[in-house]
């Protein structure tokens, strides 16, 4: 979802996080709008809240990273003919130099789109794409699981993959539950912070990234700082909160973007009693997958069991 940098990130985390939960309640009659999917037999004219389209699209274009990963999941990769600069997967997304974090319409509609995909609508790209009569789908960041699952099938229903896309759900949530069933039983649940970049900004129980370790059974020590939500789920934390909290474990998502690593939280200034420090439960993750809301969360949570499993009950 990001492509950060420490500095970049520091200053416009909290912001676009709030901006992409406000496009999801962007549904006016000029925009198109989440939800509404139906699963079966490819039909169309298909619709998808205000978006009807006549036929199935063959020159898709996606401009979230997370997007492109669910055409992809759902069978629809042959139809997209152009993805944003950030979309790193799978490898054969026909990368182009469109940005989803500048989308410029002339460019998106010299693609020759019969379906735009976006995260968010930013400098009100929705409205300009549809003036120029492109059809436009927005699939905002998700907060549940239950929006994932949302979004792959409108995905579905608009791209004439219906049946494939309530495979991919039904897949995601079998092994959802194959992880989730045999948790161990403990007395305390293990705590952990969770690091969106070096300046430490993280993410509450609220978000969806959040959800994904309660899934797990985890205790998110970010959460008390950010109690009121005027941060909107990403606070950032200092030093002394994060070392007087003592969580268990500490999960990377600044590994790719930032270069943090076990060695380099080891050698912060007053963590070495941290207990994630003493025992080793430094956990480096995949910035990509930590970040979207698509098909491979099944990959962070099995990343996030696997870990905590080794801690005895």
């Amino acid at each position: 979802m990001f492509r950060r940098t420490p500095r970049l990130f520091a200053a416009t985390l909290a912001v676009a996080a709030l901006a992409l939960g406000a496009c999801a309640e962007k549904t006016s009659d000029d925009t198109p709008a989440t939800g509404g999917s139906s699963s079966g037999a490819a039909a169309f004219p298909a619709t998808v809240g205000n978006l009807t389209l006549d036929k199935r699209p063959e020159k898709i274009v996606s401009l979230s990273p997370t997007a492109t990963e669910m055409l992809f999941a759902i069978g629809a990769g042959k139809q997209v003919t152009a993805v944003d600069d950030q979309s790193n997967y799978p490898a054969d997304a026909p990368k182009s130099e469109l940005s989803g974090f500048q989308p410029n319409a002339e460019a998106i509609a010299g693609k020759n789109p019969d379906l735009v995909v976006l995260a968010n609508d930013t400098n009100k790209i929705i409205a300009q794409l549809t003036a120029l009569k492109v059809p436009v789908l927005l699939t905002p960041a998700a907060t549940t699981l239950d929006d994932t699952y949302r979004q792959l099938a409108d995905l579905g229903t608009l791209t004439g993959h219906p049946t494939e896309a309530a495979d991919v759900t039904a897949r995601m949530k079998d092994e959802i539950g194959k992880l989730t069933k045999d948790l161990p039983q403990r007395s305390t649940k293990l705590t952990y912070y969770h690091e969106l970049g070096p300046e430490l900004y993280s993410a509450t129980s609220k978000t969806f990234i959040g959800s994904i370790y309660a899934l797990a059974g985890l205790e998110n020590i970010a959460d008390a700082s950010d109690a009121d939500g005027k941060n909107g789920g990403y606070p950032q934390l200092s030093q002394e909160v994060i070392v007087k909290a003592n969580p268990d474990f500490v999960f990377l998502a600044d590994v790719k973007c930032c270069q943090q690593s076990a060695d380099t939280v080891k050698a912060r200034s007053g963590w070495a009693g941290v207990t994630a420090v003493k025992n080793n439960q430094i956990v480096a993750l995949d910035d990509d997958v930590a970040s979207r809301w698509g098909p491979r969360v099944v990959d962070l949570l099995r990343s996030i069991v696997d870990a905590t499993a080794k801690v005895p009950a």
